[in-house]
């Protein structure tokens, strides 16, 4: 996608979309992204879980060197302002805390914290369990545990709102997102990533009905009050879909990719009890949505780096960004801020023109 694309997708929004998204710009605080990491404790229920939390910061914006990447933020920054939304994320099979980096950026930018978490025995360093159904039971389990651990024992939970929690799940992600706000899984439904000579191991698992009991009765967090699910990889038929009464906006790439089909995800559009906020990515692959790669990264990850001929992935970033930023903030505004952006949009006045965030 061109950038030049990416503005005649812009314009064409609804003029109230418009209206939101300049209120959204202009709305920014002077906020660089803190970074810090994080070690949720093994507990009765799962492993140590290591990640990073993005913070609100009113230092001046920097660059932080993770070999092989390079992301925005500033490290450890002390938290800036109080009463703030959390948003938890949920990476793909095989991914990492870092795989949505610049998107949690743009929502610590916006004043929301967010926290990620690489999936044990699901991620890049150590793939043991990605295979397993154990590995679909414990994600929404991890996410429960990432909550806990940011109210009750990070060290900036006293600037956290516990009544303002929303996810972000991506591919694998997108499935732990579903469950953790209702949704039950069906393993069965999708006879396509499982044919009959498959070796791997979860196939096995649910050819003989060996399903761990958390994909049986998983439990939902109630905490979260709105998520942004995309690409999802789908295991859910609308009966399994029902109980999903959050809001969501949820994301589908034109081509899909790794078990991920445009079809499979027009399902789960198709099958949710309400209407999402509903975006097809014109051009894109389903890794589009990580973030974009440095040039080093392209050369030693091509698979998941390079995108289709005339998809521009850096300019397509700053559309979805900026989509997901403005949906957690009408889905997670305190009642007074909303209040506000309602006035906004109702209010006549001079067009102005938004300026980035500082």
């Amino acid at each position: 996608m061109t950038l030049a694309t990416t503005l005649a997708m812009t314009l064409a929004l609804p003029l109230a979309r418009l209206l939101f998204l300049a209120t959204f710009w202009l709305s920014v605080a002077a906020h660089a992204a803190g970074f810090s990491f994080i070690e949720v404790p093994a507990d009765g229920n799962g492993p140590a879980l290591r990640g990073a939390v993005w913070t609100p910061c009113a230092s001046a914006p920097g660059r932080i060197a993770l070999d092989p990447l390079v992301i925005a933020g500033t490290r450890d920054c002390p938290v800036a302002g109080s009463a703030l939304p959390l948003v938890v994320v949920s990476h793909g099979t095989g991914g990492s805390f870092l795989g949505h980096h610049d998107t949690a950026a743009a929502l610590a930018d916006a004043g929301f914290v967010v926290a990620a978490i690489s999936h044990p025995g699901d991620n890049f360093q150590d793939l043991s369990r990605q295979g397993h159904l154990s590995a679909f039971a414990t994600r929404p389990v991890d996410m429960k545990r990432l909550v806990d651990h940011m109210l009750g024992a990070w060290p900036g939970r006293s600037a956290l709102d516990a009544d303002r929690i929303g996810l972000f799940g991506f591919s694998r992600g997108g499935y732990t997102g579903l469950v953790a706000v209702g949704a039950l899984p069906d393993l069965t439904l999708r006879k396509d990533l499982c044919p009959a000579d498959s070796r791997v191991p979860l196939c096995g698992e649910i050819r003989r009905g060996d399903l761990p009991a958390l994909l049986v009765s998983p439990a939902r967090d109630p905490r979260i009050k709105a998520a942004v699910i995309v690409d999802p990889l789908s295991v859910f038929d609308a009966a399994g879909l029902k109980q999903v009464t959050v809001p969501l906006q949820l994301w589908a790439s034109e081509f899909g990719g790794d078990g991920v089909t445009p079809d499979s995800v027009a399902a789960v559009r198709r099958d949710l009890p309400a209407p999402p906020d509903w975006h097809v990515a014109a051009g894109a692959a389903h890794f589009a949505f990580l973030a974009p790669c440095a040039p080093a990264m392209a050369n030693a990850l091509p698979e998941i780096c390079r995108d289709g001929p005339g998809f521009d992935r850096t300019a397509f970033h700053t559309a979805f960004n900026a989509e997901v930023v403005a949906f957690f903030r009408r889905r997670l505004a305190s009642p007074g801020h909303a209040l506000q952006a309602l006035q906004a949009l109702q209010t006549p006045h001079a067009p102005q023109a938004p300026r980035a965030p500082q």
